[in-house]
C-alpha cells in the first residue's frame, strides 16, 4: 500500500513538473529492486556473524533484516545512473521522489507493527506497544507519524523551492532528525562498536544536508 501510494503521488507530480512520460515509473522499476538489494546488503555487512556459518541465509530475505538506509543508497545510485544515461537533471527527479519516499516509509513502518518488531524500550507510556505481558515504546509509530509530517510539509512547500535538490536534502534532514532520536529508543539497532549505525547516518545527513542547502541557497539568493 505504501509502495502504491507513492508511486501514485510521484506520477501526479511528475506531470506538474513535466517530465518525459514514464520517466517516474522507470526509475521504480529499477530502483525498487536495487534498493531492496542495498537494503539487505546494508543489513547483512553489520549483522555478519549471524550469517559466516551458513551464507544461504543471506537470501532468505523473509526472515527479515532490511535496512531502509541500505535501500535509500542503492535507489538514489540507480536513479543518478539512469538519470545519466538518460540525460535528465538528476535533482529535479528527486525532488519528486523524496517526497513519495516518506509516504512509503510512513505506511510501510506498519508493517513493523503486524511483525511485532522494531520497538523501542520498555514503557508505561498510554500509546505502549504490548508484546505478551511487556510494553515498549511504539518506535514504528514514531517514525510514521514524524515520515508523515514531514511529507505534508515537503507537499505545501512543493511550489516554493529555491533550487533544484531542495526536496531531496529536505528529505535526507528530516528524516536523519528523527532518525536520531528514534533510533536511540529502539533495542534492536544495527551496531559498529558501541555506536548505533543509523544514528551516525543520520547524523552525517544532517550535517551534509544543512551545509549543502545553506550554499545552494546563497548561491541562489545571488543569482535571483
Amino acid at each position: 500500500v505504501g509502495f502504491a501510494l507513492a508511486l501514485w503521488y510521484a506520477l501526479a507530480q511528475e506531470k506538474r513538473v513535466g517530465f518525459p512520460k514514464d520517466t517516474v515509473t522507470d526509475l521504480i522499476l529499477i530502483g525498487a529492486p536495487v534498493a531492496i538489494i542495498c537494503a539487505r546488503l546494508y543489513y547483512v555487512i553489520f549483522m555478519w556473524k549471524d550469517y559466516a556459518g551458513d551464507p544461504m541465509k543471506i537470501f532468505a530475505i523473509w526472515e527479515g533484516g532490511l535496512a531502509i538506509y541500505g535501500g535509500l543508497i542503492g535507489g538514489f545510485a540507480a536513479g543518478l545512473i539512469y538519470c545519466k544515461i538518460k540525460k535528465i537533471n538528476f535533482y529535479k527527479v528527486a525532488d519528486v521522489i523524496a517526497p513519495a519516499i516518506l509516504i512509503g516509509q510512513a505506511i510501510g513502518r506498519f508493517g513493523n507493527f503486524i511483525n511485532a518488531e522494531a520497538y523501542g524500550n520498555i514503557t508505561t507510556l498510554p500509546w505502549r506497544m504490548s508484546i505478551g505481558a511487556t510494553s515498549y515504546h511504539p518506535t514504528f509509530l514514531y517514525e510514521s507519524v514524524w515520515n508523515i509530517i514531514g511529507f505534508v510539509i515537503l507537499h505545501l512547500l512543493r511550489k516554493k523551492k529555491k533550487f533544484d535538490g531542495f526536496f531531496l536534502w529536505a528529505y535526507l534532514l528530516w528524516y536523519g532528525l528523527g532518525r536520531v532520536w528514534i533510533e536511540a529508543l529502539r533495542t534492536d539497532s544495527l551496531m559498529l562498536g558501541g555506536l548505533r549505525i543509523s544514528q551516525v547516518v543520520a547524523g552525517v545527513c544532517i550535517i551534509v544536508s544543512v551545509v549543502v542547502m545553506i550554499i545552494k541557497w546563497k548561491k541562489s539568493k545571488c543569482e535571483g
